[in-house]
């Protein structure tokens, strides 16, 4: 895989936030730090890294947005349901039947978030267990790097949306409403603990049943994910379950894991592992760079084991098949599956040579068992002669730690032994064709292994970029929830402004006075429907007009001079009474009040007029009604 080039900026920003305040994001895929950096530096509308080093050393406290902004906590209650379901079914049973009823169970929620997939396995063993057998046998671990995310946890309240994905039967027995909330049981809210842990620094939790880590490890770059994956290895116990998120695989560590469900990232703790995968395992005690290099070499030498021309396999003392390099799988059709499996169930611990016996021969006598030309019968026609050479792999001068089994194809040589009877030429023909056979295999088998070679890099860059477009999603997710945030409130104040727009058009309407609002154009803003009945012009009709445009029975002209006195502020308050032809044709007298518009963003003048004879016909009958009430 092409290593991604560094940026020196933001190597030396990475630097100084492990000084400073001692988080450690070297292990992160720099794509994806390197775009969750470069959004919250366009937030502050700075450019460069060196930059933003000097904002954060001047402005502290924005480490804190930073932090958020690096850490995408896109989680949810039974996320992705059908690897849910699978758990739920066939996994948590299997897990449970194999334990004493007086047992714990321990199951580690690695990289929790605000601690929605605790509380799901949480609610899966009570449905299982009980109540109370869940209160007394089991804990469930939930760590995160994020303590923001960690308090929300702790709280354990989710809004109605975030509650949505729980079934209803759930919902109602696990959770209380508070308000608008949905608030986890805090009886069971015990067996749940909560707590700061960094997957890269941080020993890991031990003796678990389960370990879920949904989407977390995809974050980390290959050397990281090697080192976590085996601590989680580390963490289980024999036969313990691992629980991955959609995008992540583990191709490369099939000796520490194998799947059950390939398709739900279910996987199985192998527990036979070899030293060098212990090795590994405690590789990141030490500094960044010697533990890089230590696994480096351990690949070297898995890839060198492999790769040699001799079939061989490993049996550790308890009789479990460990390791089986290539030419052995080839040589007795052995796969992936057969590892960790009792040696004792394998066709190849009695075919072509009985090899039990063998192995307990070279355990008594503490010393290599070596057998030659073993005949093979691969057809009835077709003889294979293989030397075997059976070696006890003794770690002290008391104990062993398995049995190594190599199986020396010999087949050719038996034939040219054959050959050699005959005649001396012919022997010197077979040499030189079996010279010529033996470097085509030899370059054969280097082809095959640059091609094997470019197959797991071509794997992991597949696997890296399917990684990124899953943290591209959860990022696009968050931003989505932004959003419908931001659209919500919106939302509401579109609403709010819709019932004030109601309201103030009501009170025209209810008022008996013809109101006329103009900008500082003289164009209409509002011409109420008493001013329609006066000048027999409707409001779509003038509205965004001139006033001085209007063709109706009101001298018009005659109020321009008195306007601009309003919209220049020299008078807050004028008044006049126009002869004027209404829309009926009658002719009367029209009072007119002038008043400058009171409002910051737009300037203008509202004006108010009134039929004065309809006035004092409503007065006079007003009058009336007094002197009758008064008798």
């Amino acid at each position: 895989m092409i290593p991604e080039e560094k940026d020196p900026e933001f190597e030396n920003l990475l630097i100084y936030l492990r000084q400073s305040r001692g988080f450690d994001f070297t292990g992160y895929k720099r794509s994806t730090l390197n775009r969750r950096v470069r959004k919250r530096m366009h937030s502050l509308s700075i450019e460069s890294f060196g930059d933003y080093l000097d904002y954060l050393e001047v402005f502290p406290e924005e480490f804190n947005n930073l932090f958020n902004t690096i850490l995408i906590n896109v989680t949810a209650f039974f996320r992705d349901s059908l690897p849910w379901e699978y758990l739920a079914e066939q996994i948590l049973p299997n897990l449970i039947k194999n334990k004493e009823s007086s047992d714990q169970i321990r199951i580690w929620s690695a990289g929790c978030a605000s601690g929605e997939e605790a509380y799901t396995l949480a609610m899966l063993m009570v449905e299982m267990l009980g109540i109370e057998e869940f209160r007394q046998r089991v804990k469930i671990y939930a760590t995160d790097i994020d303590e923001d995310a960690l308090n929300q946890a702790r709280q354990a309240t989710y809004s109605a949306k975030a509650v949505q994905a729980v079934p209803d039967e759930l919902r109602q027995k696990y959770f209380e409403i508070l308000g608008n909330d949905y608030v986890f049981r805090s009886d069971l809210r015990r067996s749940v603990i909560f707590g700061r842990h960094d997957l890269l620094q941080d020993a890991p939790i031990s003796r678990l049943d389960l370990l879920v880590s949904r989407n977390t490890i995809m974050y980390f770059n290959s050397e990281a994910q090697t080192r976590i994956l085996a601590r989680f290895h580390f963490a289980l116990n024999d036969a313990g379950y691992m629980f991955l998120g959609k995008a992540e695989m583990l191709s490369m560590h099939s000796r520490l894991f194998t799947p059950i469900d390939l398709k739900n990232r279910i996987f199985m703790k192998l527990s036979s592992v070899n030293v060098r995968d212990r090795l590994l395992g405690i590789s990141n005690l030490g500094d960044d760079e010697s533990s890089s290099r230590l696994s480096r070499h351990l690949r070297v030498q898995d890839m060198g084991f492999d790769a040699a021309p001799i079939a061989q396999v490993v049996i550790d003392n308890s009789g479990t098949l460990i390791l089986v390099n290539q030419q052995a799988r080839t040589l007795f059709a052995l796969s992936s599956k057969d590892l960790a499996r009792p040696f004792q169930d394998l066709e190849l611990s009695y075919r072509p040579v009985e090899l039990r016996s063998l192995i307990e021969q070279a355990y008594t006598e503490r010393r290599p068992i070596t057998l030659t030309n073993v005949e093979r019968y691969l057809s009835n026609t077709e003889t294979q002669y293989l030397d075997v050479r059976i070696t006890p792999l003794q770690e002290t001068d008391t104990s062993f730690l398995g049995i190594s089994i190599i199986f020396d194809d010999v087949t050719p040589h038996i034939k040219l032994q054959e050959e050699m009877q005959g005649s001396q030429q012919k022997l010197e023909t077979t040499k030189e064709e079996l010279q010529s056979t033996n470097e085509e295999l030899e370059t054969t088998n280097e082809e095959l292994q640059s091609t094997n070679e470019e197959l797991e890099t071509t794997n992991e860059e597949l696997q890296s970029t399917n990684e990124e477009l899953e943290t591209m999603n959860e990022e696009l997710q968050s931003s989505n929830e932004e959003l419908q945030t931001i659209n919500n409130e919106l939302s509401e104040r579109t609403a709010e402004l819709n019932s004030t727009n109601i309201f103030f058009v009501s009170i025209l309407k209810s008022l008996q006075t013809g109101i006329v609002v103009i900008d500082n154009n003289f164009n209409i803003l509002i011409w109420n429907y008493m001013v329609e009945d006066l000048w027999g012009l409707r409001t779509d009709e003038v509205q965004g007009k001139s006033l001085f445009s209007l063709d109706i029975g009101l001298p018009i002209e005659q109020l321009r001079s008195l306007i601009r006195d309003s919209l220049s502020g020299k008078k807050q308050f004028q008044e006049i009474i126009l002869n004027a032809t209404n829309r009926r044709g009658r002719q009367i007298k029209c009072y007119l009040a002038i008043t400058p518009l009171l409002d910051i963003s737009i300037q203008g003048a509202v004006l108010m007029m009134v039929d004065i004879e309809k006035v004092n016909s409503m007065i006079s009958t007003q009058e009336i009604e007094k002197r009758q009430q008064q008798q």
